[in-house]
């Protein structure tokens, strides 16, 4: 029997996740999506060979939240935790709006991976923005990643244009042209894409663009079958209801019954989020047009929560709207409830089975309809469906026999599907012994974590297996920073190479014998193509770190995994074209060659002379550009984002792999190294250094050492001890 526990992380990033009361309905990014995530972690905690399960989501903090989403860490039970990490500020905000501090969250995790001391077996990202962030966590650690992508981009933008949308509009609203690039990306690099129907995998998925075909697995989600048992229970004399739920099934009732001038008779039930796709405007025209039908049953739509439909997104705004024209427009008073909340906890299995237990029926009219777990829901407690004949219900259908398909854009088929279920006391009985059963055959949440398991053991498996070609990069970087408590990153030009390099084979030779206990960077002012091949020249291969254009881009290992954490951290308030145009008229700057030039660099040479430096600074904060200036060696001037430069790249690599800044030692000759060598690092400026740094002697931290290049590094290795103290960090760990 196997001992090996997983450890499993997934990512749901935009936020409002919590383990009990969630708030589904509450707008467009509280989904059953939400529910799906919390239910898995849940499960698959139950599940011998899972050792953990840790669910990130987004940290908040706004009064205009509940508390709960600002709790760091939500122990669920002793094997299932929801993680929160703070990003792009404290307030909530919609999912669209997150792109840009995703890769800040991606820091923020690796962070809380290394003070966790515990790397994940596999990575899973739910949605777009999640699956951006697992898979670069995958790409930074060499393990499998899993993908699930809820809805889809490319999908959403057809549906919204076929409503009448414009493209430019749904472009600026969503960032959807970003997302569906994400989403081609990530579809590219999954080791697997878990999918709940055939629909989605053909229709959705297929619409993009995949370089190499991703496996898919088809793993339709469970429900809570405790929770949403048949509504006959509640007629039996063995059953007892705990006061919770009888009293969540008085509060139903009771607001139902504050619509209803006839409460008694059969019950249309409708239960999702205010959106145009869940069609809700479809179902009231149904209802509305078919006086037969009014006579029949009462209607009861619950969308969403609400408390002031003036104060809601748009989307929702009009869709709530509309609902209420439509309800004046057929006169439904009486007829029809919309209730402005409900509480999924308890209120919602309680619903399920007042509508059954009133021999009614549940209608899904969306458009498009990914899954549709409502319909698992209401058939697990008795009660027959009518669904959208687009997507996930056809599946369910099929396999369950528990109600009837319609096409969603026809009102007449959407009444008469409820007529003929309404009409025939046997079709119901039928329509609901068949949902109560195969719903426990087919859609319970032990059969989908247990499912779940089994792919996670193959795909770990299958990357450990010595004769398997992994599906990722096997030089794992994020594991090997994960293991280091000490840095050396030095300078190349005249620092690291320069002279004789009498000494730079004996100090390869002594950073190769120390590898697994002290990291090895270089930050240069050269391009990364320029500096790989300076070094591999001169026999150094494969620095774990390359910090290159003067601090503005930072690249990992051999694979040269780019680091975009930090490109983002220095994009604020950079406006690199106004710059440009500010100093094109000063005849004492010349413009340097192409390959010199970075979208985050602006090279110039210029010699030396009286108030040069003030002129162009002056000039830069009248115009109120951010910006940070270097001028080194006497000619060489470089204008960088003001949070960058090779200084501030070293703290942010302390920050984003925790290893404390006094534990790196820094090595540099010129001015353009003075920031760098400056603060709480261990220092050394080597033997042949320039007059620009005459100034450091007697610093905190900074060593001169007698000898040049990398024969001064060798000595301030010597003097702090520094492999001493890295080999006996190793040996705590």
């Amino acid at each position: 029997m196997s001992t090996r526990k997983y450890y499993i992380q997934m990512f749901s990033v935009h936020g409002l996740l919590r383990s009990e009361s969630m708030e589904l309905g509450r707008d467009a990014d509280t989904g059953g999506q939400i529910n799906y995530v919390v239910e898995l972690g849940r499960h698959l905690s139950q599940v011998e060979d899972i050792g953990k399960v840790d669910l990130f989501t987004r940290l908040i903090v706004d009064k205009t939240v509940s508390e709960d989403y600002g709790k760091p860490i939500e122990e669920v039970n002793d094997k299932f935790r929801i993680i929160r990490i703070q990003c792009g500020g404290r307030k909530y905000f919609r999912k669209e709006l997150l792109w840009p501090h995703l890769d800040e969250y991606i820091d923020k995790t690796i962070k809380f991976i290394k003070r966790q001391e515990a790397i994940p077996d596999i990575v899973h990202g739910h949605y777009a923005d999640a699956g951006y962030v697992a898979m670069q966590l995958a790409r930074i650690f060499g393990i499998p990643f899993v993908f699930t992508g809820h809805s889809l981009g490319r999908a959403k933008k057809q549906k919204l244009m076929n409503e009448g949308m414009k493209e430019t509009e749904i472009v600026q609203k969503y960032k959807i042209d970003h997302r569906i690039s994400v989403e081609e990306e990530v579809m590219n690099y999954a080791d697997l894409i878990i999918a709940s129907t055939t629909q989605e995998v053909n229709t959705q998925y297929g619409m993009y663009q995949h370089n190499k075909l991703p496996d898919f697995r088809m793993i339709p989600p469970g429900i809570g079958i405790e929770k949403f048992y048949p509504y006959y229970h509640d007629i039996l004399p063995e059953s007892e209801k705990s006061e919770t739920e009888m009293y969540a099934k008085a509060s139903v009732l009771q607001e139902l019954n504050r619509f209803f001038v006839h409460p008694e008779k059969p019950l249309i039930l409708a239960l999702c989020r205010p959106d145009k796709r869940k069609n809700i405007s479809g179902l009231v025209k149904a209802y509305g047009k078919d006086q037969e039908l009014q006579t029949m049953a009462n209607l009861a739509i619950f969308a969403g929560i609400r408390k002031d439909i003036e104060a809601m997104e748009e989307n929702e705004r009009n869709v709530l709207t509309n609902m209420l024209l439509l309800m004046d427009k057929y006169d439904l008073y009486g007829k029809m409830a919309i209730p402005k909340k409900h509480d999924f906890e308890y209120e919602v299995p309680e619903l399920y089975r007042v509508a059954a237990n009133k021999k009614g029926v549940f209608v899904n009219p969306a458009l498009t309809e990914p899954f549709g777990l409502t319909l698992l829901e209401a058939s697990a407690t008795g009660l027959p469906v009518v669904a959208t004949n687009d997507g996930g219900p056809e599946d369910i259908i099929a396999n369950c026999g528990n109600g009837i398909l319609i096409d969603p854009t026809k009102a007449q088929e959407i009444a008469d599907g409820i007529k003929k279920i309404l009409s025939d006391n046997d079709n119901w009985n039928q329509f609901s012994k068949n949902g109560i059963m195969k719903v426990r055959e087919h859609y319970t949440w032990k059969s989908h974590a247990l499912k779940y398991a089994d792919e996670i053991k193959r795909l770990v498996a299958a990357q450990e297996a010595p004769n398997m070609q992994p599906a990722i990069p096997s030089d794992s970087i994020g594991r090997r920073l994960l293991s280091l408590g000490y840095f050396l990153i030095t300078d190349i030009d005249d620092t690291l190479i320069g002279m004789k390099n009498d000494h730079l084979r004996e100090l390869l030779d002594l950073l190769k014998e120390n590898h697994k206990y002290i990291g090895f960077g270089v930050a240069t002012g050269r391009n990364v193509k320029s500096a790989v091949e300076f070094l591999n020249l001169h026999g150094v291969h494969h620095p774990d770190v390359i910090i290159s254009s003067v601090g503005t881009e930072i690249y990992y290992s051999k694979s040269l995994h780019y680091g975009k954490g930090w490109e983002t951290h220095i994009l604020s308030q950079w406006d690199r074209g106004k710059i440009l145009t500010l100093l094109k008229d000063f005849d004492f700057l010349e413009y340097q060659e192409d390959s010199n030039q970075t979208p985050f660099k602006i090279s110039y040479n210029m010699l030396p002379a009286k108030d040069r430096l003030a002129i162009i600074n002056d000039l830069l904060l009248k115009n109120r550009c951010r910006y940070n200036m270097i001028y080194s060696q006497q000619k060489y001037l470089d204008i960088l984002p003001y949070r960058a430069s090779k200084g501030k790249a070293i703290r942010y690599l302390s920050y984003k792999w925790d290893i404390p800044l006094k534990d790196f030692l820094v090595c540099g000759d010129s001015g353009n190294d003075e920031e760098m060598l400056r603060g709480d690092p261990l220092a050394v400026v080597v033997g042949n250094h320039s007059m620009e740094l005459e100034k450091l002697k007697g610093g905190k931290n900074i060593y001169f050492a007698k000898q040049a290049c990398a024969g001064g590094i060798i000595e301030a290795l010597e003097r702090y001890k520094l492999i001493h103290k890295a080999r006996g960090y190793n040996e705590q760990l």
